[in-house]
């Protein structure tokens, strides 16, 4: 188990470090990016809803579905009225494959394993994001209207880190 925590911790330090190290992402890419992060947790958070076993977890799951679609429908709006297509770019190509890999682990697990599992990708994934939003996406972005959207869900994704910090400490009491 320690093992596959290490492998996620890699994959989600390798999306913040590729988010760093492109040039400076335009807003075509911020937009791909922030879409494909967004559906990345999505995707993990339907799975953890299904196959969950604490309800805490389960709870989580349906507001990572719920709180993430939202803001993907804000997004989506957002690139349409400014005519901007989202621009497929190596982070947020990163991030589907990382995604996938993720759900390919989780999938195999069962119980407390698979809460755990879940919970410390949220934690470690939040805090990539975050990460991302604050050195490269927010400062980078040149539309003021996508600016101010990155910088309006932000504290969303805080939210997020803590409370799945708050799980993750209350699954390893158990």
């Amino acid at each position: 188990m320690k093992i596959a925590n290490i492998a996620v911790a890699s994959a989600m330090l390798f999306f913040a470090g590729t988010v760093l190290a492109q040039d400076a992402p335009n807003d075509a890419q911020i937009a791909s990016i922030v879409v494909t992060a967004n559906q990345v947790d999505i995707d993990a958070g339907k799975l953890a809803k299904s196959k969950a076993s604490a309800k805490d977890v389960k709870a989580f799951a349906q507001q990572m579905i719920t709180d993430h679609t939202g803001v993907n429908k804000s997004a989506s709006a957002l690139v349409k009225k400014l005519k901007v297509k989202p621009e497929d770019n190596p982070t947020s190509a990163s991030l589907k494959a990382d995604g996938k890999k993720n759900l390919g682990k989780l999938k195999g697990l069962r119980g407390a394993e698979f809460d755990s599992a879940y919970i410390d990708n949220e934690v470690t994934y939040h805090q990539a994001v975050i990460d991302a939003m604050d050195k490269t996406l927010i400062p980078n972005a040149k539309n003021e209207e996508l600016k101010s959207l990155l910088v309006k869900v932000r504290p969303a994704f805080v939210a997020h880190l803590e409370h799945a910090k708050q799980i993750q400490g209350s699954l390893g009491k158990k």
